[in-house]
């Protein structure tokens, strides 16, 4: 079984697009106001139009590996996101900084540094 990607229930696929677009430094698939498909290295990155989507979802992190966490963390300060928390070596060897989309999902880049 090959787990293909995730789907971002949001009212505004617009805002929520161009923000992950300017994060992951990648493209859409179109430029519609109901579905959006985010291209990345790995499994896909969707986002739908759901009007009664309610926000937060403090059950689940997206998790997306980094050549280099440091760098990364200074970029998104530059484009004032929010970091909710610092790079940070956990207790598993990652390097993990997490922060929230506009829509208050959690979202962490993460690196694993050379020993």
């Amino acid at each position: 079984m090959l787990f293909s990607g995730i789907c971002l229930l949001t009212k505004d696929v617009k805002r929520l697009s161009d923000f992950y677009q300017k994060i992951l430094q990648t493209t859409s698939d179109c430029d519609d106001e109901i579905h959006q498909e985010i291209h990345t290295q790995g499994a896909f990155l969707a986002i739908l139009k759901y009007d009664d989507a309610d926000g937060r979802n403090s059950n689940m992190n997206m998790a997306f590996t980094v050549d280099d966490v440091d760098t990364e963390y200074l970029r998104l300060k530059d484009l004032d996101v929010e970091i909710l928390d610092e790079p940070t070596i956990r207790p598993w060897g990652a390097k993990n900084m997490r922060f929230c989309d506009p829509d208050g999902n959690y979202i962490v880049f993460r690196s694993f540094p050379k020993r």
